[in-house]
């Protein structure tokens, strides 16, 4: 275990690198300037701008020192936003957006697995066919259209939520559903069709004729063995989630980072394009690594076969 650890820590690392090398380089090759503007039309005041953010030194030089940024953390000041750091950027956008893309995955997850369970368990029966018509529903509408059919609703029309912004519990309802309705329902077609096939596995009979109680077989014997094929797509999930934060971020008007992400974009802004880029896209593969550990203790067979596998 200890040597996958160390095996995957520099599989991680040589991908963040090879992220971030490719952003630094798709980023200069694309024509313009962070200053191509109204206010800096002036080539003095260009010069001495490009000369201040080092955007005049060659460009091996600046992927140095992009680097060094990367290993001391300290991707320095904003172009268009002088006054603040990318650092403090980060700090002020990401716990919004970490928060929010926590609570839709929690979200997702329980009333995902509770929703196939409950499938599953009344297979063919009236719960089956909504469950799995609200699937099919919620897996074809895109979280940015549904966001807007749930302001228009339930903001718009009822009043019964409010629209916008990241201030109390009831700001947090509107967005979240717009963000884990699509997973939820991935999540639950997943767990119904891996639960209806575990049921009819011997050991579940053999568990019902043992005597056990009914929520003990199906929580303790069968939800853990159908929770694989989630946990299998979790990693890719994860990160369809907080990049996908980004999009109903800007819907809402939430503070995350998705409205600096999406700013920086338009601005040319490359320190916190790059920063914020090499920062998800490490966050994103450490919660990948994390997936992992939980899929191999979830199922001791991948250690059973890899020793199997080795002393061949």
């Amino acid at each position: 275990m200890i040597q996958y650890i160390i095996k995957r820590f520099f599989m991680m690392v040589l991908t963040v690198l090879l992220i971030a090398t490719l952003t630094f380089f798709l980023m200069h090759a694309i024509p313009g300037s962070p200053f191509d503007d109204d206010r800096t039309s002036n080539p003095t005041i260009q010069e001495n701008l490009e000369k201040y953010y080092k955007l005049n030194q060659p460009l091996p030089v600046q992927y140095a020192n992009y680097l060094k940024a990367i290993v001391t953390f300290d991707f320095g000041p904003s172009i268009k936003k002088p006054n603040d750091s990318v650092n403090s950027l980060l700090a002020r956008g990401f716990p919004i957006s970490f928060e929010l893309g926590i609570i839709t995955i929690l979200v997702a997850v329980l009333s995902g697995v509770t929703l196939g369970t409950l499938a599953a368990l009344r297979h063919n029966g009236i719960i089956d066919y909504l469950a799995m018509t609200f699937a099919v529903i919620g897996i074809s509408i895109p979280n940015f259209i549904l966001a807007t059919l749930l302001i228009q609703i339930f903001a718009g029309e009822l009043k019964w939520l409010p629209a916008a912004t990241w201030q109390s519990p009831l700001h947090m309802i509107l967005p979240t559903l717009a963000l884990a309705t699509g997973p939820m329902a991935i999540i639950a077609r997943l767990t119904r069709s891996s639960m209806l096939e575990i049921l009819t596995q011997d050991y579940i009979k053999m568990a019902r004729a043992k005597g056990l109680k009914p929520s003990r077989i199906i929580i303790r014997h069968a939800l853990r063995n159908a929770m694989m094929p989630v946990v299998t797509i979790m990693g890719t999930m994860l990160a369809g989630i907080l990049t996908g934060t980004f999009v109903i971020e800007r819907i809402f008007a939430i503070p995350g980072m998705g409205k600096y992400f999406v700013e920086s974009i338009n601005n040319r802004d490359y320190p916190v394009i790059m920063g914020s880029t090499v920062f998800y896209s490490a966050f994103l593969v450490f919660m990948l690594f994390l997936v992992d550990i939980v899929y191999g203790i979830l199922d001791p067979r991948i250690k059973l076969h890899k020793k199997e596998g080795e002393s061949s």
